[in-house]
């Protein structure tokens, strides 16, 4: 079963490039990913115990790390759009608004609340977590793929 949007993540390769080059675009999406998983052990926002003091509000330090990222992108979006930077297809930069007044936001939240309170983890860092030898991580890979198996069978119920 495709997803709702499936035609903005459709992944395009350049026309008449044989499968090495076409790997080569993966490349800095790779980089990119690593810098990712390095940043996110470091800074602890993938340690279980970080995660822990979050959500009992013993420490800001969760809350500092997410308030920074969102502040980070609002400038990053108002600078890009303020300079006139187009996306790859020429259009200019938008954020599609949401549905107003669909609960489905607050259940997937509180979903992903709990999977992430009660695991300890989000589903971003995963991968780092397990190339830093957290072999716990493997049963956070096994649920976040299960819980992409059941959307998939389940999403034509859903409300989109």
């Amino acid at each position: 079963m495709a997803l709702p949007l499936r035609d903005e993540f459709e992944v395009q390769t350049p026309a008449g490039s044989g499968s090495s080059s076409g790997l080569l675009t993966y490349v800095p999406y790779l980089l990119a990913g690593a810098f990712f998983g390095l940043v996110a052990i470091r800074s602890e926002i993938a340690s279980w115990y970080r995660i822990y003091e979050m959500f009992r509000f013993e420490s800001f330090h969760m809350y500092g790390v997410i308030g920074s990222a969102v502040l980070t992108a609002l400038l990053s979006l108002w600078l890009l759009r303020r300079l006139g930077v187009k996306s790859r297809d020429g259009e200019p930069l938008h954020v599609r608004p949401a549905d107003p007044g669909r609960y489905r936001y607050a259940l997937g939240g509180v979903v992903f609340g709990l999977g992430w309170g009660l695991v300890g983890a989000c589903p971003g860092p995963i991968y780092a977590l397990l190339g830093s030898g957290y072999a716990g991580a493997v049963v956070i890979l096994l649920g976040a793929l299960l819980g992409t198996y059941v959307y998939g069978r389940v999403q034509q119920r859903l409300p989109h």
